[in-house]
């Protein structure tokens, strides 16, 4: 009988073949274990170890991708379950992982790849609204709206989609329907502060001054944040609603924190200007002027303001001044002296 004869480093070979799977076997259990007793920290680091003696184990890559998704540790979580895919599990799961994932890591062309080869293997599957949202974050709004449309109907009570197909109409200055995006997504989620004050903005650039300070209003009511920037934008609203006492003591608040805000002086001596009070419009112009001696056009509108009080010659004077240091006041001089001004 002939004997067979193994080199040392045949033997060595073998031996080191039977340790890693026997090594990837052993973890890959103690894993399954920690994980059914609910021990998600064990669980991973024994998967991970079977990981390491086997990189091309399927099972063991299947439930290291689902550790790392239970402990959202999402980039990880991503990694393996494309690592499934190239190994041949093309199947709904792994395609909806990885679409979830990418959108959760704002990987948007990634999203918009994943769902449809979601849509491909389970037709049934509702991606429309990954994928308007993906296509509206890289600001393809034809392309938003269309799928987020879909969505609309795959899912009518989720808030989300009509503000994103109004966020889209905003952005390509749409207003009238932007609103009406705007009202069906507060009609869905009433507590949206934000929302309502976004909203409130749209009318604004409409321009639906009543409804603009109706809702500037209500977004302070339901908790939106009050502050500069919206009481600025909220005295605003009510002296286009025609209500400039309330804006302008709204402004005057504002500019006790902000005593130098030059934006500020000029909206009080606006305001003041409009409401035929022109000491006053003189006095917030003269700020201005303290803080810029050049600041040409609070120059021609205090010219204005004499000119309006009776003072033609001083006032005229000062507007002449004004247009020399800036040429361009010339069109705000023709406008001021239309009929009816």
């Amino acid at each position: 009988m002939r004997k067979i004869l193994f080199s040392a480093g045949i033997l060595c070979i073998a031996t080191q073949l039977f340790s890693q799977s026997d090594s990837t076997a052993f973890f890959l259990q103690k894993g399954i274990e920690e994980k059914t007793k609910g021990r998600r920290l064990e669980s991973v680091k024994h998967f991970e170890r079977a990981y390491i003696f086997n990189k091309n184990d399927k099972q063991v890559v299947s439930e290291l991708a689902a550790a790392y998704l239970d402990l959202r540790k999402y980039p990880q979580a991503k990694e393996k379950f494309l690592q499934l895919e190239k190994m041949g599990d093309q199947s709904d799961s792994t395609y909806r992982q990885v679409m979830l994932l990418s959108f959760n890591l704002r990987q948007f062309d990634e999203t918009i790849k994943y769902a449809s080869l979601l849509k491909k293997v389970r037709p049934a599957e509702q991606t429309a609204w990954y994928l308007g949202r993906s296509f509206y974050q890289k600001e393809d709004l034809g392309n938003a709206i269309k799928y987020l449309d879909i969505a609309a109907k795959e899912n009518p009570a989720n808030a989300e989609i009509p503000y994103t197909i109004a966020r889209a109409y905003a952005d390509m200055f749409n207003y009238k329907q932007s609103v009406s995006y705007f009202q069906k997504a507060i009609a869905l989620n009433p507590t949206q502060a934000r929302w309502i004050y976004e909203m409130a903005l749209i009318y604004y650039a409409i321009p639906d001054e009543q409804n603009s300070l109706k809702y500037m209003l209500e977004a302070g009511e339901k908790g939106y944040k009050k502050d500069n920037e919206y009481i600025q934008n909220l005295a605003t609203a009510y002296m286009n609603a025609g209500k400039h006492n309330e804006g302008i003591n709204m402004l005057k608040e504002i500019l006790q924190k902000r005593p130098s805000d030059i934006n500020i002086l000029n909206m009080l001596g606006e305001a003041h200007y409009d409401t035929k009070k022109y000491d006053e419009a003189i006095s917030y112009y003269d700020k201005i002027l303290e803080a810029d001696k050049n600041n040409a056009e609070a120059l021609y509108m205090i010219g204005m303001s004499f000119q309006k009080k009776g003072d033609k010659a001083k006032g005229q004077a000062l507007c002449d001044k004004a247009i020399e240091l800036d040429p361009s006041l010339q069109s705000l001089k023709q406008k001021k002296q239309m009929p009816g001004f």
